[in-house]
Parts: structure tokens; sequence; C-alpha cells
């Protein structure tokens, strides 16, 4: 799926269903996590073209006696892994679709330069629209390398069509309700099937 106008509208719309959790979970991070609520960052988007992705905050600023962020792990309260586990923190990405930053499914956004030190297969990787959920995150998402995710999304992006859309949909319903589980691992090998 690309970010065309039927999917803008669908993020609207969803927008519009999802404000009373949006507003729920607006108020959970500012009280067990303090302002700001959303967390902003550059990435990439199609072509490369930069956009600025929100999530909601699921990690406070606490700092060691140097001043240096503390690592990932002792930043993440209950309430960021709760909101992790749950795609909960994703919510905010949808007003990246209306805008027509994202789209629904596809390679997740990731930094610029993290993009730029991938090379060419960066530049194939964005080839399409990045996505709130992807094949990756359907198929082990932190229970895989690097190069396990980038090899998936680039199977992907050859293999695009709406059918395969449309499971990955239905498959992150699944992650959300039964967790993580690495599997999947045959879309990074397999060629695309003609027809």
């Amino acid at each position: 799926m690309i970010a065309t106008l039927p999917a803008r509208l669908a993020a609207a719309v969803l927008l519009g269903f999802c404000s009373p959790i949006l507003l729920l979970v607006g108020l959970a991070v500012r009280l067990g996590l303090g302002s700001p609520v959303l967390f902003r960052q550059c990435r990439a988007g199609l072509g490369g073209v930069s956009f600025e992705m929100m999530k909601f905050r699921t990690m406070a600023d606490a700092r060691d006696a140097n001043g240096e962020l503390l690592p990932d792990e002792e930043r993440t309260p209950r309430l960021g892994r709760i909101l992790r586990r749950s795609r909960l923190d994703e919510l905010p990405e949808l007003i990246n679709i209306v805008r027509g930053d994202m789209a629904f499914v596809g390679p997740r956004p990731l930094l610029p330069h993290t993009v730029a030190a991938m090379g060419d297969e960066g530049i194939r990787r964005g080839a399409v629209a990045p996505g709130l959920t992807g094949l990756a995150q359907v198929s082990g998402n932190t229970l895989l390398t690097q190069e396990e995710k980038l090899a998936i999304d680039l199977a992907y992006v050859d293999r695009r069509d709406w059918r395969m859309d449309l499971l990955i949909l239905l498959r992150t319903v699944w992650v959300v309700i039964g967790g993580e589980r690495r599997t999947g691992q045959a879309y990074a090998c397999n060629p695309r099937r003609s027809g």
C-alpha cells in the first residue's frame, strides 16, 4: 500500500474512532513520564525524503552522574513496555498516514543515516512508503537481526501486492494479541510468485 487518498481517508477515520484511546494513552504518558507526550523524530520516507514521525513517548530521560542518558532498558518503565507490547505507542503515526508520509503497510521508517548506511539496499528499501506495520514486524521484529529485517523488507518491496498487505495487517493483530514470534523467514528466500 502507498499513501494514497483512500489510505489517508481511512487513517483519518481511524484517528476519529481511536480518539478516546489516544486521549487516555496521552494522559497516562503525561502522568507517568511527563512532557512531552509525543516522541518526534526525523525518519527516512519514500525515496529517502525525510519526515517527522510521531509516536507516544515510552522512555524517561533518566541520566547518569555524567549527564549521559541511561541505557534504553533502564529508561523504559512498565508503562512504556505496555505501550510498546500493545503497539499503542504507534497510534499517532496515523497522523503521518493522513499527511501522506507513511502507509499502513511497508518497511518501518528508519533514521536517515541508518538507511544511508545500507547503500543501494537502502535505496531499494525506500522505493515504497514506510508503514505503520510491515512484513518484518509480523515475522519476529525485535527477535530478528538487522540483516534479517533488511532481507525481509527487501522481499516485501519485491513482492508487495494488496493480498500481502492484507495478510500483514491481519498478522499484525495476531502479534498484538499473541506477542512476537520468529516466523515467515521464507519470505526472504522465496522468489516472487508469478501471476
